[in-house]
């Protein structure tokens, strides 16, 4: 999929999409773990938005639903007994009150349903396209992420190559060290490392190598 441009990407991801079950992104944790807390994008975020503001009337609609329907059955228990009362112009009033208001909460709650039949196609399309963006981004960091790491191994394969080297290096060095001290300490004794101002006391690959060549010896009597 290397090198695809965004109408590309839409068109796999799309054909990737068909058949899955996806969940709703804005109320899946691992989607906002992974879209919302690894750095702002415009898109995800807008896109996020929108389908909230989808969720949310949702919500809202029912909560609507419900209060309407509370109401207009305490506006029935009241016309059973406004009935009970005798007949007056108040009676009559208070009963035309009641039923013009159960008429238009009727009317409202028919609305409100005919908008919540339409609701989980908006939910799918809206999820969908942040389903596809989320897709792209991922796309687009995994990318950006597999040109890095082979940046960062190269740069470990250089730097061994160069750890190497300067190991050798140093190690040579230390053995120069040790054949130019044996050499003055021969001739000058313990005075040598005040004399070199030699902070330390050579005791590297050739000295430890006596070292171990004495301890073996046996002194001789």
């Amino acid at each position: 999929m290397g090198g695809m441009d965004m109408e590309q990407e839409d068109e796999v991801f799309r054909e990737a999409l068909i058949g899955k079950k996806i969940p709703v992104l804005t109320l899946d944790n691992q989607w906002h773990r992974l879209f919302t807390q690894t750095g702002a994008n415009e898109e995800i975020q807008r896109l996020e938005d929108a389908l909230n503001e989808i969720l949310k009337r949702q919500g809202k609609l029912n909560t609507e639903l419900k209060s309407l329907s509370a109401f207009k059955k305490k506006l029935m228990q009241e016309i059973v007994s406004i009935m009970e009362l005798p007949d007056s112009t108040a009676k009559e009033k208070k009963m035309s009150e009641n039923k013009r208001m159960i008429e238009e909460s009727n009317q409202k709650m028919e609305d409100y349903n005919d908008e919540l039949m339409d609701i989980p196609r908006q939910i799918d399309e809206a999820n969908f396209a942040l389903m596809l963006a989320s897709m792209r981004l991922c796309y687009s960091r995994i990318q950006q992420n597999v040109r890095e790491i082979d940046e960062i191994n190269q740069w470990v394969s250089d730097f061994k190559v160069q750890l190497k080297k300067k190991i050798i290096q140093k190690q040579q060095k230390e053995i120069w060290n040790d054949e130019m001290y044996n050499y003055m300490h021969s001739i000058f004794g313990p005075d040598v490392i005040d004399m070199f101002d030699m902070k330390y006391n050579p005791q590297n690959v050739l000295n430890k190598a006596k070292d171990l060549v004495s301890e073996k010896t046996p002194k001789q009597e």
